[in-house]
């Protein structure tokens, strides 16, 4: 059976970025549900590394699928980009958790969960940018594209004009 890739329809950053607190949002507070549970069975940074792993791979499909509206599925390429900004997430939310324990010894669950959910906040701003700008940017949004001389202008000393 052959998969069909739909055309790609275009999707604002506003409405990206709804979409994206819901489905990186969705899958945020159930990775921090699973991992203080994981952490039971191994070290607190190999759950959060597990669960880390786990939860990027789902969310670059669901944000290639649903978000960005690229119109099929991720892609190697994509997950591997992917992963940069979710090792940016990962170094984050480990620093955040390392802080909360140097200050305090023994932190409440509750407190680890609004520490945990604070710097995945943060984290999930810029995986945003990251994902929209570069990872799932479409060929004619790429920075090349986006910055070329308006049709009938003329450059002078290598100026160049945005054009929308």
């Amino acid at each position: 059976m052959e998969m069909q890739r739909t055309e790609a329809k275009p999707v604002g950053p506003l409405a990206s970025f709804v979409r994206f607190v819901v489905c990186g949002g969705g899958v945020g507070v159930l990775s921090s549900a699973a991992v203080p549970l994981l952490a039971l069975l191994m070290p607190w940074a190999a759950a959060n590394a597990v669960i880390t792993v786990a939860s990027t791979i789902l969310c670059t499909e669901l944000h290639a699928l649903f978000t960005f509206g690229t119109g099929g599925r991720a892609g190697l390429r994509r997950h591997v980009q992917s992963a940069g900004s979710a090792t940016a997430a990962y170094v984050v939310t480990c620093t955040a958790m390392f802080v909360l324990h140097s200050v305090q010894s023994s932190p409440s669950l509750v407190r680890e969960q609004a520490v945990y959910l604070g710097a995945s906040g943060l984290a999930g701003i810029g995986r945003f940018l990251v994902l929209r700008l570069f990872v799932f940017a479409g060929r004619k949004e790429t920075a090349a594209a986006a910055v070329r001389p308006v049709r009938g202008s003329r450059v002078h000393h290598g100026d160049l004009l945005l054009a929308r």
